[in-house]
């Protein structure tokens, strides 16, 4: 019987379990942890096993203390994923329920779109919402007051508009209270620095709205900076300004007549994040000149601004060991942000962030601070680049996978969510399916498919890893996945179409390829030339049986008038046309076929061969010589090679009267 009630086991017995647990978790442990487990074990193993022994009793407790959402979260327990329904996202509106890849990338974004004007007119007009209808009462349902009740000149007024996060009325504010010969409090001071650090001297709705014409060249030249090295942009660095000269950061910072260690630390992390690196650096100079610390996020904001400042690798390494080093001076306790700065920088640092970085993992075991998912990311980027490594393929991925296997997962660091993306990624690399089954596994665990991200990182795993399971796994196995992953997870795009059409292809199994096509018609497809292109080629490659060259003819109507339906017509390829042509012709639908004929003509395209006898076979079964006549004559037009075998063959095969020959 489970639970409290289980009646326990011998103490002896339960003594040996806990040393084999013990004995097998040390085994089992990676190679980071093993040497300081090797410290510890002999030290504490015997004391820590007759402690055990001695216990006589096991205390029951009197009450359990349930949490407050405990109801709610044994019934979430009771539901499941709907594979064939629509994401969760989108199960509100029944009108928005997006049925392709373009439609689900629209309706997600107007959804975020529409949460955002409804915030903003609430808190823009919270006198119109102040009803509340909620009990008990939801104070995260209610509007925020955003309007000033203070006007006099008091520094009560200043910390009211920091509050509120207003910019320039804060720097109003402090300018009036200065002129006034009022004298402002460090705290206060600081309140209002970390303000301006924090959101660039801009008002935070700025960040959304457009901006002038020089801001946007300033955006444009770190954005081209960041491409120049190679590395990956996203919005966030459009919407990050960067450091401007003599703001009224700098400008308070120079007017404060008392500075302490937060108003150093707080323009240090300004300055790093809207890209002043340099003059980071020189500010923690000055903080060091004045005999001051920093905390644990300055540290931290200057080791991720090394690799900035610093060309050479070793040049790198050794600004970030220095950092540490003085950290470990200052008696700065380094949380697991530092660690994951470190291994981020580490990837900027070639073959020698290699060595680094295992050391960086025995820091960690050694401080007891558990890695997160951003933690294996980072070290995953170390070791596996986009280029093919000098060193060759290492086994760092499996290490990291069996470290994760049967463990909950929950946010730490921002960069969490990227980790099962690029995880699949190196899968899809190595070409190691099995290996991607049990990434799958970690996430379907728990709740940490929150953990994958966004829609793009969560669309990019789906897609790899259906793109994996396409190329290595058997059919059957391929579409009972694609089956469980859309639409419910992800829409794939015209590659993970191609990837399956090309399934299909290595199974022999083309008698699928109409079912796959109204799959493609409806995620959105069916007007791109390469899908249709493919679609058509693979049907028109080899001759079928009847049934099944029936069902392609069907196919191919479907995609012609699919194509005649689109606003941008497809521009039609003389292969795609004698695709088209070949399938209603072994299918003996001889009107579709001659239909297809003409639209060589209107678009300028020559037959092949092939498509030429193909069409007179097909002509030949419905016994009508003026058609077989007629396409000797279009053969004659478009100036083929075999018109006058064609011809030989029209004269032998049909009865034609003395006028026709």
């Amino acid at each position: 019987m489970a639970g409290p009630w289980r009646r326990p086991r011998s103490v002896v017995a339960a003594a040996a379990s806990c040393a084999k647990a013990a004995s097998s978790c040390f085994f089992s442990s990676p190679w980071w942890r093993r040497g300081a487990q090797r410290q510890v074990w002999g030290v504490f193993e015997v004391a820590n096993l007759n402690k055990f022994v001695t216990e006589e009793s096991v205390v029951l407790p009197r009450r359990k203390t349930w949490d407050k959402l405990a109801v709610l979260q044994a019934l979430a327990s009771t539901v499941h994923r709907d594979p064939t329904a629509s994401h969760s996202v989108f199960q509100d509106d029944p009108y928005l329920t997006p049925r392709t890849s373009t439609e689900f990338r629209l309706f997600f974004m107007s959804k975020e779109s529409g949460e955002n004007a409804a915030k903003y007119i609430v808190n823009k007009h919270p006198r119109f919402f102040e009803k509340d209808i909620a009990e008990p009462h939801i104070p995260g349902l209610m509007p925020e007051n955003m309007e000033l009740q203070l006007e006099e000149v008091t520094e009560a007024a200043l910390k009211e508009r920091i509050q509120l996060r207003k910019v320039k009325a804060a720097v109003d504010m402090y300018d009036q209270l200065r002129q006034a010969g009022t004298s402002v409090s460090l705290e206060t001071s600081n309140s209002l620095l970390d303000l301006l650090c924090f959101y660039g001297d801009r008002e935070p709705v700025q960040a959304t709205h457009s901006v002038d014409n020089r801001e946007l060249e300033e955006q444009e030249e770190g954005v081209e900076g960041r491409k120049q090295r190679g590395s990956m942009w996203r919005t966030s660095d459009i919407t990050c300004m960067k450091w401007s000269e003599k703001n009224n950061a700098e400008r308070m910072f120079s007017l404060m007549p008392e500075k302490n260690a937060h108003s150093y630390c707080a323009m240090i992390r300004g300055m790093v994040k809207h890209r002043a690196h340099s003059k980071a650096f020189d500010m923690y100079t000055d903080l060091l000149n004045n005999r001051l610390k920093g905390d644990v996020y300055t540290f931290n904001a200057l080791i991720s601004s090394a690799v900035e400042v610093k060309n050479k690798y070793v040049e790198r390494w050794d600004l970030i060991e220095g950092l540490l080093k003085e950290m470990a001076q200052q008696n700065v306790q380094p949380n697991l942000l530092t660690f994951n700065c470190v291994l981020k920088s580490l990837g900027q640092c070639g073959s020698l962030g290699r060595s680094m970085a295992l050391q960086t993992l025995s820091e960690m075991s050694v401080l007891h601070i558990e890695p997160s998912l951003a933690t294996y990311d980072h070290l995953l980027g170390v070791f596996y680049k986009s280029v093919i490594s000098a060193c060759g393929p290492t086994d760092i991925i499996y290490e990291v996978v069996d470290e994760i296997e049967g463990k909950n997962f929950y946010p730490q660091d921002p960069a969490d969510a990227n980790f099962f993306s690029n995880a699949m990624r190196i899968c899809l690399d190595i070409k190691d399916v099995q290996l991607a089954y049990r990434l799958h596994r970690v996430v379907e665990m728990g709740e940490n498919w929150k953990m994958m991200g966004d829609m793009s990182q969560q669309t990019s795993y789906c897609g790899r890893f259906l793109n994996l399971l396409c190329m290595m796994e058997h059919l059957d196995v391929a579409l009972k996945w694609y089956k469980e992953l859309v639409p419910s997870m992800f829409y794939p795009n015209s590659e993970g179409m191609l990837d399956l059409l090309q399934a299909l292809d290595a199974a022999s199994r083309l008698d699928m390829i109409p079912r796959i096509w109204k799959d493609i018609k409806q995620l959105g497809h069916g007007y791109r030339p390469v899908i249709v292109e493919e679609v058509l080629a693979l049907m028109a490659r080899e001759k079928q049986p009847s049934e099944t060259q029936l069902a392609f003819a069907d196919c191919a109507a479907d995609v012609h008038e699919v194509q005649e339906r689109s606003r941008i017509p497809l521009d039609w390829t003389a292969t795609s046309l004698g695709n088209c042509a070949l399938l209603f012709a072994r299918a003996g639908r001889t009107q579709e076929t001659w239909s297809m004929l003409q639209l060589f003509k209107k678009h300028n395209r020559v037959p092949s061969d092939l498509v030429i006898s193909e069409v007179l076979s097909c002509i030949k079964q419905s016994n009508n010589p003026d058609q077989a006549l007629h396409l000797v004559k279009l053969a004659a037009d478009f100036s083929l090679q075999s018109t006058s075998k064609l011809a030989e063959k029209v004269r032998k095969d049909f009865q034609l009267s003395e006028e026709q020959r």
